[in-house]
């Protein structure tokens, strides 16, 4: 316990990146998501198909290999993330961040746009062609109609999504982020005889903050009840 007490400056800027890193991703995860949505449902055939190619692919990759990409691969093409530099405190915010940022967000959009399709498909057919049929285009229909009902009977599934997303934030501790699993790491490096103890900390922590979104998550779902 004295590793992790001694260090608990270490601990909350692990949790810190943590964080960080499911805040960024999880807004830009549920805005491409929702586009990606809209894609699949929509009435351009091309866009629908390309959409779910996109989805199918990113969907069934290994989120490691989307890290690797984007950390070492994507630089030889151009993609770089070098204008990136931002200090709040004690966390940099550098290239790094920004290559995790991007592909926790590809890759977790892609199963926001399966949640939310299911909660589309539960929005009853006869609300779209009324809302046709008073004028609105695709677009209106779909933010002024569709999609609000459909997040509310997506609460659930996209709440397992955000969820398991805090905890595909430990990926990036590979990749030079010094987030939770990369600073537990480091103590049980230096504390060989105390890791068990680390481990709990840590995982004590990613318990912590996956029972405060399920709390929030929870009472979203409630104020939102369709009766």
């Amino acid at each position: 316990m004295n590793a992790v007490l001694d260090n608990f400056d270490k601990y909350l800027i692990g949790f810190g990146y943590t964080i960080a890193l499911f805040l960024v991703s999880g807004v830009l995860s549920l805005i491409l998501g929702t586009a990606l949505a809209a894609g699949r449902v929509g009435p351009v055939a091309v866009l629908r198909k390309a959409t779910a190619v996109y989805v199918t692919v990113v969907r069934n990759t290994p989120l490691v290999i989307m890290f690797a990409f984007f950390s070492f691969a994507a630089p030889m093409f151009g993609i770089k993330f070098n204008w990136l530099d931002i200090s709040l405190g004690k966390l940099d915010f550098t290239a790094f961040y920004g290559a995790a940022v991007v592909s926790l967000t590809l890759y977790t959009s892609t199963f926001v746009c399966e949640a939310l399709r299911s909660g589309v498909n539960a929005v009853p057919l006869g609300q779209a062609e009324a809302a046709r049929a008073i004028g609105l285009p695709f677009g209106g229909v779909m933010t002024q109609v569709v999609l609000p009902q459909a997040f509310r009977a997506s609460v659930p599934p996209l709440a397992s999504t955000m969820i398991a997303l805090i905890k595909n934030t430990s990926v990036a501790a590979v990749f030079g982020i010094a987030e939770a699993t990369a600073q537990m790491r480091s103590l049980n490096n230096d504390f060989a005889s105390q890791r068990t103890v680390i481990f709990l900390c840590f995982a004590f922590g990613f318990v912590v903050l996956v029972e405060i979104f399920s709390f929030f998550a929870s009472q979203l779902e409630r104020a939102w009840r369709i009766a």
